[in-house]
């Protein structure tokens, strides 16, 4: 028997949407505010969905606990009141937008949450209360 399980934690990051290869004005009129040269902030909401078989010991899809250490250790203790375009070293030189963070924090978690014999299903990441992204792998 199959399930999904999910992992809510949050972040607080600032970043900025800009594209080196156009002009400061074909920036501010493709991103807005969010290429503010001095950056802006969200607080981030993120969503960690797993799916796998249901332990029949356990009556779990993966110990949560152990998703939970693994989300703080690899994205909220690196993204945690951190400037995505500067401090994250797996974001440098990549667009900030919810699309590739939430594309990197994949990166971050498959293969140590594989490792569980479940399946990373879904990284929902919140960048605001309306917007959001989900993204299932490649």
């Amino acid at each position: 028997m199959k399930a999904t399980v999910t992992r809510k934690s949050h972040f607080n990051s600032a970043h900025r949407l800009h594209n080196p290869l156009w002009t400061d004005e074909k920036n501010t009129h493709i991103f807005g505010k969010c290429a503010n040269p001095n950056y802006h902030g969200h607080n981030y909401d993120l969503l960690v969905s797993i799916k796998g078989e249901i332990d029949t010991d356990t009556g779990y899809v993966v110990d949560l606990k152990l998703i939970d250490t693994l989300i703080k250790k690899e994205v909220i203790e690196k993204f945690d009141h951190k400037n995505l375009n500067l401090d994250v070293d797996f974001m440098l030189g990549k667009m900030t937008s919810t699309e590739i963070v939430a594309m990197q924090i994949w990166n971050q978690l498959e293969v140590e949450i594989n490792k569980n014999n479940c399946i990373l299903h879904c990284i929902k990441l919140f960048e605001t209360e309306r917007n959001f992204v989900e993204y299932y792998g490649s």
